[in-house]
């Protein structure tokens, strides 16, 4: 797989997406970002950061204290993949009466040639 692929994936992924919109607001520790984000698994929200890290697009800042604290926020590059994941998801709010009605009338179709 080429490496543009691949950086898309990471970047458009479930939870690389809300990951990227979340963080656009702020820096957030991991148990907080993951109640922001709701429904993602400890494993899933710590494979994904961990990527999105390895990428470039996501800082993870371990402060040395008792307990641990880390703080995940993003890089230069993680804001500008974030300006463009949060334009495509305006547009999907802004669209998204049009793009239900498409669907039923896809369905409304199908239905008629069955």
């Amino acid at each position: 797989m080429c490496p543009q692929r691949l950086v898309l994936e990471h970047v458009t992924s479930r939870w690389g997406v809300l990951v990227l919109l979340v963080l656009e607001e702020r820096s957030f520790r991991f148990s907080e970002l993951r109640r922001e984000i709701g429904g993602v698994s400890e494993k899933m929200l710590t494979q994904t950061l961990q990527t999105l890290e390895r990428d470039g697009v996501v800082h993870r800042a371990a402060q040395p204290v008792i307990p641990p604290r880390v703080d995940y926020s993003l890089t230069d590059l993680g804001r500008e993949a974030a300006a463009q994941v949060r334009a495509l998801s305006d547009w999907t709010e802004r669209s998204l009466d049009r793009v239900m009605q498409a669907r039923e009338r896809y369905d409304a179709a199908r239905a008629a040639t069955s």
